[in-house]
């Protein structure tokens, strides 16, 4: 086990993330807006993907990827990751028969692209 896999095993998860005020918000936007003009977009994701993807036994949190799509529009890919940081890739689980059973971790995408973005419109 190397010394990066030590460090992020002893991490928190689950608590990683933190209200933050509206001011520094729209602040932290802005920056991202004046560096970034091309690419200034918000997404739109659904409470229903977001709420199953969290209910995953041992999720403790998402993980959010920058990804293009088929048709090459610029979108993200989201997934459950474990309290060890560890995207959940599949779920390991027994059946009503009693058998092991795998299946896979749920993923998300189709988040809507929104225009560009002003945080106060």
């Amino acid at each position: 086990m190397n010394k990066e896999s030590l460090v992020r095993e002893k991490r928190d998860f689950q608590s990683i993330g933190e209200e933050i005020s509206h001011e520094l918000a729209a602040k932290m936007v802005k920056n991202h807006q004046d560096v970034h003009s091309e690419e200034s977009y918000s997404y739109y994701v659904g409470k229903n993907v977001i709420d199953q993807i969290l209910a995953q036994p041992g999720c403790v949190g998402m993980r959010f990827f920058d990804a293009i799509n088929e048709v090459g529009e610029k979108t993200l890919v989201y997934a459950g990751i474990d309290e060890k940081g560890n995207t959940i890739i599949e779920i390991t689980s027994v059946n009503d028969h009693g058998k092991i059973v795998v299946t896979p971790g749920m993923l998300g995408d189709k988040s809507a692209v929104g225009p560009t973005w002003s945080w106060i419109d």
